[in-house]
């Protein structure tokens, strides 16, 4: 197996077909099919089915495939380690939408002008959809808030360094009394992400331990819709604060410090050994422009299997 038929086949399963697979790779169609056919061809066995329009992976298709992610982040990992230390090439870059809106664009902006040599790809989603990213090799690094069960989530096969620390908040409509304790809220719908969004979990435990629990949770996708929901009464949410000054509808909510919730910090993880220049540099200037306290090294923690790293 080369790698090249390796990556073709990869493009066309995270495309979801030929079309879009040869779109991304700047080939012709037929290239692309007739790769996947020799591929095929090479192994003994089809890789994919055709489900009307769909192309469909086969069980040796579903076998093969975290292979190939595995052999072509070796082959990444080998390019990196032969050339020299300045950052080029692609850097794929998971992040949560907060941290994208309210961290990130001064910061990208300034690294993209550091080493243009870098195709830096952002991708949003929740801590735990991006740890599944980061563990499945689709991105090299992510952004996440540290997740309420470091061990489970993270384990051994990842490393880390805390980058920003965030205070949550909860929101809601104008003229919401204060909310000095749990029992001070009076709307019983909580508004927040979808599961596996890390903030969510840690509200909801907030929720528990104050002996309540919301009578309903509204998911919506994006701060800007919690936010205009919370306006218009619909229920109350929690977010960070640093989200807050990005947004026009905040004049028409309440925010209310929750003081018996901790900050949290948001963490760089990357697979264990799967490292570069690019991501070295990246991870500097996150540090350098971190609103953590300056220390030699950061980590989150020594047992769960995640080195602290010096900066």
């Amino acid at each position: 197996m080369d790698l090249a038929a390796l990556t073709i086949f990869r493009a066309v399963v995270r495309e979801n077909g030929v079309t879009r697979a040869a779109a991304k790779l700047n080939r012709v169609q037929s290239n692309v099919t007739t790769r996947i056919k020799q591929l095929e061809e090479q192994l003994g066995t089809e890789l994919f089915i055709r489900d009307g329009r769909r192309l469909v992976l086969t069980p040796a298709g579903e076998t093969l495939l975290p292979y190939a992610e595995r052999l072509l982040a070796l082959a990444d990992e080998a390019r990196h380690a032969v050339r020299d230390d300045r950052p080029q090439g692609r850097l794929r870059l998971g992040t949560m939408e907060s941290v994208a809106a309210s961290r990130l664009p001064a910061l990208l902006a300034q690294y993209h002008q550091a080493w243009p040599d870098v195709a830096l790809e952002l991708r949003t989603g929740t801590t735990g959809h991006l740890i599944d990213l980061v563990r499945e090799y689709e991105v090299d690094a992510a952004l996440v808030a540290t997740p309420l069960d470091v061990r489970s989530s993270l384990g051994d096969i990842f490393e880390s360094v805390p980058v920003f620390r965030e205070e949550l908040v909860m929101l809601t409509p104008r003229g919401h009394r204060p909310i000095r304790a749990a029992g001070d809220i009076a709307l019983s719908t909580l508004i927040a992400f979808e599961q596996g969004c890390a903030y969510r979990t840690y509200v909801e435990k907030w929720y528990i331990e104050n002996g309540l629990r919301p009578a309903r949770v509204l998911e919506l996708g994006s701060y800007h819709a919690i936010v205009a929901c919370v306006a218009a009464g619909a229920g109350v949410a929690v977010a960070p604060r640093s989200v807050l000054g990005l947004m026009n509808e905040t004049r028409e909510v309440a925010v209310h410090p929750l003081d018996d919730l901790a900050p949290i910090e948001t963490l760089l993880i990357w697979r264990r050994g799967h490292f570069s220049a690019a991501l070295n540099a990246l991870r500097r200037a996150l540090v350098e422009n971190g609103n953590l306290q300056p220390e030699t090294e950061k980590t989150v923690t020594d047992d769960v299997g995640v080195s602290a790293v010096p900066v």
